[in-house]
């Protein structure tokens, strides 16, 4: 076998398919039809002498040859795509891209518009696709390209990830404007005396704040778990439930909805964090956007200070 004899693509629908688990959803993302794709496969099949995938219901799962070239695969899709990033000059004015960031979406709120601001003013051809990501999975959807970067809290990942601290978020309580029992400062007494709404995207387990009391010895009582902070603010105003929540983002939404904001009674904050792929750290399209991301948490002196 002979690299000039082969088609590179045939390696792209490869890495796709495996990452999505999935023909369909494969070629969703290629912009190919779903024959053209399993065409593909069947070529690369032929070529590598191995099955590659097994349909198990609507999945394709990888074969252990699969599983054993993956990540070389990637390493060589993502070494010859910075390269060719490397061959032309990024010009904000000109250049067509799209940037995937992966993002909690707590956090949406809060990054996009200024973000969005800036782009739509000096950047005519850049798009912006906010998603959410997996966090098992950041390396590798950084490493071919699915994500551009991604904003999180403190996560464990490889030297291949990098990152930085963008910002350290205390927390703040919300409760209705005339809730009967909290006045305008809120001890602890008086928050673990009430009922509480808890924001996760998980069926089970404690948020960020609950560790937090749990180091004190005390527990507060959840009476509601719901996924989205919108929908918990809009609880907390029509009930005397408390939303703790952090506290950039309780500032966007209370300035809609008008709770009463107050300081958490305890000690704690949440750190945040941008992550990009190593071999990223020259590209100047990523450089670029990671600037306009950490833009946001800047102090209000650097953010006059912005370039093109």
């Amino acid at each position: 076998m002979h690299i000039f004899r082969t088609d590179l693509n045939l390696f792209v629908v490869l890495e796709r398919i495996y990452t999505q688990g999935s023909i369909t959803r494969a070629a969703q993302q290629l912009n190919l039809t779903q024959s053209a794709v399993s065409h593909t496969l069947n070529r690369l099949r032929e070529l590598l002498g191995d099955p590659l995938f097994e349909r198990h219901g609507n999945a394709m799962m990888p074969t252990p040859f699969t599983r054993s070239i993956i990540v070389r695969v990637r390493d060589c899709l993502r070494t010859l795509e910075c390269t060719l990033r490397e061959t032309s000059q990024f010009d904000v004015q000109s250049t067509v891209k799209r940037f995937t960031l992966g993002i909690l979406d707590a956090l949406e709120s809060v990054v996009l518009p200024p973000v969005m601001q800036y782009v739509t003013e000096h950047a005519p051809s850049i798009d912006v696709a906010a998603v959410q990501h997996d966090r098992h999975a950041i390396e590798s959807e950084l490493l071919t390209g699915v994500l551009d970067a991604v904003i999180d809290v403190h996560l464990s990942t490889p030297e291949s990830v990098h990152r930085i601290k963008l910002d350290t978020d205390k927390f703040a309580v919300l409760c209705r404007p005339d809730h009967p029992r909290v006045g305008q400062h809120l001890d602890i007494e008086t928050y673990l005396a009430e009922e509480h709404v808890l924001v996760t995207s998980r069926r089970r387990g404690y948020g960020v704040e609950d560790v937090e009391l749990a180091k004190l010895g005390v527990r507060r009582h959840v009476r509601l778990r719901c996924m989205h902070y919108s929908v918990a603010c809009s609880v907390v105003g029509q009930t005397n439930l408390l939303l703790t929540m952090p506290k950039r983002y309780a500032g966007v939404l209370n300035a809609m909805l008008g709770n009463r904001m107050l300081e958490f009674p305890v000690d704690a904050s949440v750190d945040l964090y941008l992550y990009w792929h190593a071999n990223l750290d020259a590209d100047p399209a990523n450089a670029w956007f990671r600037e306009r991301l950490g833009e946001v948490f800047a102090p209000a002196e650097a953010s006059t200070r912005r370039r093109p």
